[in-house]
């Protein structure tokens, strides 16, 4: 039938297969700026709220980006050093180290930054006190599925990515699926100098818009395409 008026299928098919898949990707950049503005609007929200005290954290599952406050016992035999953290330029580790509460429920905290030693074999060495301390954080939900070059998470307690189900296995320890990224101050070395995400909702949203655009503009191609071929057989 296509070929009955004078129509070639490629380009017919091309346009509209443009136009789909155009539609689609404008949609998805839609749903990510509004997955940014919620995540916007929770560190506005969460960010003059009192943290919350934790007890226990077996079983407990804070809403990210709020604060919460644990006391335990560092665990730094069982220290992941995330790596590939540059700060100012310098190549360095984000240290995580689990913390053992009273009921010996287990929290992953993120500490903080350390730069990486001239020998990439030794792991640069964490001031850690062995008596109860306070720390005091914002909860975070690690990506569950983050791109990376290596094959594997851990090297050792070099780790390219978090993955707190290989950590369980290596560890033995049980945290949950969060990590405390530390804010209150202690004389350890770390840097912490945590940033709120870029969450560049207006960039999603004109990147929407240009796919938008390109699928109004196949759509108008191959209308024109289809009316001149409509004409042509008319004739």
């Amino acid at each position: 039938m296509i070929r009955a008026y004078g129509m070639h299928p490629v380009p017919l098919l091309a346009g509209i297969v443009v136009v789909i898949v155009a539609v689609q990707l404008g949609n998805w950049q839609v749903r990510r700026a509004e997955e940014k503005r919620e995540i916007g609007a929770r560190i506005e929200r969460y960010a003059g709220t009192a943290p919350q005290a934790l007890d226990s954290v077996r079983g407990v599952q804070p809403p990210e980006w709020s604060h919460g406050v644990v006391r335990g016992r560092w665990l730094p035999e069982a220290a992941m050093y995330l790596d590939n953290r540059v700060l100012d330029r310098r190549p360095g580790y984000h240290v995580l180290m689990p913390l053992e509460l009273a009921d010996a429920s287990v929290v992953m905290v993120n500490r903080g930054w350390v730069a990486a030693g001239p020998e990439r074999a030794v792991l640069p060495e964490i001031v850690t006190s062995s008596d109860t301390i306070e720390v005091a954080g914002r909860v975070m939900v690690p990506e569950h599925d983050p791109f990376s070059l290596a094959d594997e998470a851990r090297d050792g307690q070099r780790w390219q990515f978090i993955d707190l189900a290989a950590y369980r296995a290596w560890s033995g320890l049980a945290p949950g699926d969060w990590v405390l990224q530390q804010n209150s101050q202690v004389a350890d070395g770390l840097v912490r100098r945590w940033a709120d995400p870029d969450l560049g909702e207006d960039t999603h949203r004109g990147y929407a818009l240009q796919w938008y655009s390109l699928a109004a503009l196949a759509a108008a191609l191959t209308g024109y395409y289809v009316f001149r071929s409509f004409r042509k057989h008319a004739a």
